[in-house]
């Protein structure tokens, strides 16, 4: 796991940041067989692979349609705010998995490409720049770790944000 670097770059020092809470996401669906990986464990239902899932969702959201690249289809519905959280019985952990590397590869080629003051425009209208959508999900997948950490002990007792911890 690497550090985020003590007197790096401002967008060097975000995308590590990003890329140490994105790899603890997969991490904690290591070593989990499917039912494991997609048992609710709160009353509302959340579950580790619900919470990849959504974050895969937001992070091609967020990197690519608000400035303008492709997506694959997203599990979003305005008729259903739980949409991109649920797993459906004909998905699996290998297949978010992938949905989730394959958003991060995308986002990361918006990363890449542009700078922290290129502009896009949100879903919901707003003018946003690329260091805001950076710290937006930082915050967003550091959360969603954070969640998954709870839910990881809850299944099987593992701890912990990296191998060793």
């Amino acid at each position: 796991m690497r550090n985020v670097p003590y007197t790096g770059g401002e967008k060097e020092s975000l995308k590590v940041s990003l890329d140490r809470h994105r790899d603890v996401v997969l991490w904690k669906l290591n070593g989990l067989d499917e039912e494991r990986a997609r048992r609710p464990m709160t009353p509302s239902g959340t579950s580790l692979l619900g919470l990849t899932k959504h974050l895969a969702a937001v992070e091609y959201n967020w990197f690519c349609e608000t400035f303008g690249r492709e997506t694959e289809p997203l599990p979003f519905d305005d008729d259903d705010p739980e949409a991109d959280l649920r797993v459906e019985p004909d998905e699996t952990t290998a297949g978010i998995v992938a949905f989730y590397e394959r958003a991060r590869a995308a986002s990361d080629k918006v990363i890449d490409e542009l700078d922290l003051d290129s502009r896009g425009t949100a879903w919901h209208g707003a003018t946003v720049s690329l260091r805001w959508v950076l710290i937006h999900m930082v915050e967003e997948t550091a959360r969603h770790a954070g969640h998954m950490d709870i839910l990881r002990e809850l299944v099987d007792g593992a701890t912990g944000d990296h191998d060793g911890a």
